[in-house]
């Protein structure tokens, strides 16, 4: 049975993927977490998608400079 685009929307904080851990994280920090469990991450604007995406790519500068470093 094919997934509807519903179904994709649809958020499950308990059945993440690694890559989306630390982007529900930064969302939580936020306080985007409640919009995104109840409407997906589409449910976002530009302005809260791009201010989480600029927040991974500083944590992940952020570790690999820490891993660089020892």
């Amino acid at each position: 049975m094919p997934r509807t685009k519903k179904d994709k929307d649809h958020f499950d904080p308990k059945d993440l993927k690694p890559e989306d851990l630390l982007k529900f994280e930064i969302a939580t920090e936020l306080g985007l977490a409640d919009k995104v469990i109840n409407g997906g991450w589409r449910s976002l604007t530009a302005k809260e998608s791009g201010r989480i995406g600029g927040l991974i790519t500083k944590r992940k500068k952020e570790l690999k400079k820490g891993t660089e470093e020892e």
